[in-house]
């Protein structure tokens, strides 16, 4: 998952090297976001059936060609494909992965394990942004190294994949396998839209920190260091992956509305240095949504796990993860087009606006159907 984001603090050098708009970095970084969310919708549940095994090999592979595509890249089409072999391989790595780890774990650690996965996941995409800053900052060939580092990390995953076990039973073959969208069992589908609408709004702020965020520290705070940048994303996705820790004591159904809040207060902070420019505001921003992001994002994967049948499950995981990526593309590119005529910090500002009404209006639903659930015996 680090590969995904190891090009955020590189994009001020590609634009030196090529020359494009600030439009021209969303609509870049939302192709990943469609690559995701194509493999999410056309073989999402595919591992169900074929296996987990096969499907993170393929993820392997098409990071592997990103990382390729990203060493020889001087154009806007090289970019774009290198940004699209990336998200075909974080959607084949998303649901599977985090049910891999879930079947994989003794059942007495299952609740470590939905920790595990999901930290992988924030954790990796928040090391890519610090590795490469690192790199490009104090090393020599930015554009190169940080993509070299990444090839020997995929060769030792592989290596590592190849002595796991397989946790399907009755795998087909994998020349079996048809595109379908994924389906929902009914009896996930009364915590999935207010989940999945939480998980749309976290990683739409994660989406920004990832795309415009070097912009707006380059111009509006005046900070052109690479690592700084890199560090900056770092935090969010850390904050992500501490937030995280906090769900086992709330119970994942109060995990989600208390993230939602947090996430707001996020949201608030990050418009605060938009107003002003602040760099400690924009710190804070990254710390608060992104812990918020991550309570209600392992909330989410562990209300839709624990209502989907075994068989189901890694379809409706990428079904979930189908709705985030969407948070990472649409608002993006929706700051990107009022970038040119509000400017970016404006534009931002209205990107928080949006994206706190969405997070408060999951967070009220949820709350109140805990608060039901309890006052009916529920859990």
């Amino acid at each position: 998952m680090a590969g995904t984001t190891l090009p955020t603090p590189l994009y001020g050098l590609y634009r030196e090297r090529i020359g494009f708009s600030e439009l021209t970095v969303t609509v870049v970084f939302a192709v990943y976001a469609f690559g995701v969310i194509a493999v999410l919708l056309l073989v999402g549940d595919v591992s169900d059936t074929v296996g987990r095994r096969p499907v993170l090999l393929g993820g392997l592979v098409c990071a592997a060609g990103s990382a390729v595509v990203f060493l020889g890249a001087d154009s806007v089409p090289l970019l774009c494909l290198g940004r699209l072999l990336s998200g075909l391989s974080a959607g084949l790595f998303t649901g599977t992965a985090t049910a891999y780890v879930l079947e994989l774990a003794p059942s007495r650690r299952r609740g470590r394990a939905g920790f595990v996965a999901t930290a992988a996941n924030m954790g990796g995409l928040g090391c890519g942004p610090l590795l490469s800053g690192l790199l490009s900052e104090y090393a020599p060939h930015p554009l190169v190294l940080p993509f070299v580092v990444h090839l020997g990390l995929l060769a030792v995953s592989f290596a590592l994949l190849l002595v796991l076990p397989e946790t399907v039973e009755e795998a087909r073959p994998l020349r079996t396998a048809r595109p379908h969208l994924p389906e929902l069992p009914p009896q996930v589908r009364g915590v999935f839209v207010p989940a999945g609408v939480a998980a749309f709004a976290g990683f739409s702020l994660l989406g920004l920190f990832t795309s415009v965020g070097p912009a707006f520290l380059a111009e509006g705070l005046g900070v052109h260091d690479r690592a700084v940048v890199g560090l900056v994303v770092f935090a969010a996705f850390l904050a992500s992956t501490l937030g995280q820790l906090l769900v086992p004591r709330l119970g994942t159904a109060r995990a989600v509305p208390l993230g939602c809040c947090v996430l707001i207060a996020g949201l608030a902070l990050l418009a605060g240095s938009l107003a002003w420019a602040v760099l400690a505001l924009l710190v804070l921003a990254a710390l608060v949504g992104g812990a918020g992001q991550g309570m209600g994002l392992r909330g989410a994967v562990g209300e839709v796990a624990g209502a989907s049948p075994a068989e189901h499950r890694g379809g409706a995981l990428s079904a979930l993860f189908v709705v985030a990526y969407f948070g990472i593309s649409i608002p993006v590119i929706g700051v990107g087009l009022l970038t040119g005529p509000l400017g970016l910090a404006h534009a931002g500002l209205v990107f928080t606006a949006c994206m706190a009404l969405l997070a408060a209006a999951s967070g009220v639903y949820l709350l109140r159907r805990a608060v039901v659930g309890e006052a009916a015996g529920g859990p």
